[in-house]
């Protein structure tokens, strides 16, 4: 079995990261992720981050553990059960072949007998399809990792219904959260994702905005979806000044040769009424601040309130 890192980094390929915990949600969101990297041009990794020696006190596994494919373990990990049903799930979707090459790989970590494991599965085209079970800290550690590792366009989670509850806490974020405020890529948190209902993509006229029509009108054409704008003016005498950031918008997308399926000027708070307007879509899009890591958390922008608040698929670009 192979020791060596991660494979070497491909700028040419589209690279998606899908967090896996084992719950409908996570499924529901690699069912997104497989139409979003369905190209041979795209790569799709599975990740279950486990916490360090998990239920994995005794000893005597490493020297099995690293010649082995993890699969043929017999363990009944959670973590492998969950990238199995993963593997299985893009199989039964067209998006992986059962005959394409297998490579196994296995990295030691300190104080842990299993460490960190990977399969890689290679189509005759170079696509790949990858299952990580990694071992860390905390799971948003791992997560943050892997990126790392790998350097990926977006990273795909599930939301936490704790953001909107009594056990929210300025220091104890939730891992999407986490994820979401310290990522250096677009990040995806999934709540109830159906693929069907297209983007809708806020602007409020600036180039990080424009260029976050950009982005996302590459990514929904990648899985087929519609694309919708949405500029909020807070008072009627701003208003024109919306419907202008929209018709801009609205000319971006022109230009790359994409329909605008609505385009939306509404006047009051912007956070409540892109969360109001959220649940006709799949997914509501908004550019990063621009800050990084606690700056961001600090700042309280438009687009990590609309992360907390909304009950519909939030993606952060960047």
């Amino acid at each position: 079995m192979d020791e060596t890192d991660e494979s070497p980094y491909r700028d040419d390929r589209f690279r998606i990261l899908v967090c896996l915990d084992g719950s409908d949600q996570s499924y529901q969101t690699l069912k997104y992720a497989a139409k979003l990297g369905g190209g041979v041009d795209a790569d799709i990794v599975l990740l279950y981050v486990r916490p360090a020696d998990q239920d994995m006190h005794s000893g005597g596994l490493e020297e099995r553990v690293a010649q082995e494919n993890m699969m043929e373990w017999g363990l009944e990990l959670p973590g492998i059960k969950y990238l199995k049903r993963g593997r299985d799930l893009l199989i039964e979707m067209g998006v992986m072949g059962e005959d394409w090459e297998e490579r196994s790989t296995h990295i030691n970590v300190d104080g842990d007998p299993l460490g960190d494991n990977k399969i890689e599965y290679i189509s005759k085209d170079g696509k790949e399809i990858v299952l990580k079970l990694k071992v860390a800290s905390e799971i948003a550690t791992g997560i943050l990792e892997q990126w790392e590792l790998g350097h990926y366009d977006i990273i795909i989670l599930g939301g936490s219904d704790r953001w909107r509850g009594v056990a929210k806490s300025l220091w104890d974020p939730a891992v999407a959260e986490k994820v979401a405020i310290h990522a250096p890529c677009s990040v995806l948190v999934a709540r109830e994702l159906d693929v069907g209902h297209g983007h809708l993509i806020c602007t409020d006229g600036t180039e990080k905005a424009l260029d976050t029509v950009r982005k996302d009108a590459y990514l929904a054409s990648r899985c087929e979806c519609p694309v919708s704008l949405i500029s909020v003016a807070l008072d009627v005498e701003s208003e024109p000044d919306a419907k202008r950031y929209v018709k801009e918008a609205s000319e971006e997308l022109k230009n790359m040769g994409i329909e605008t399926a609505e385009a939306i000027t509404e006047v009051g708070n912007p956070v409540d009424v892109i969360c109001e307007a959220g649940p006709d879509y799949s997914v509501i899009v908004l550019s990063d601040t621009g800050k990084t890591g606690l700056k961001r958390f600090f700042m309280g922008s438009v687009a990590f309130k609309v992360l907390q608040e909304s009950f519909t698929s939030v993606m952060i670009v960047r």
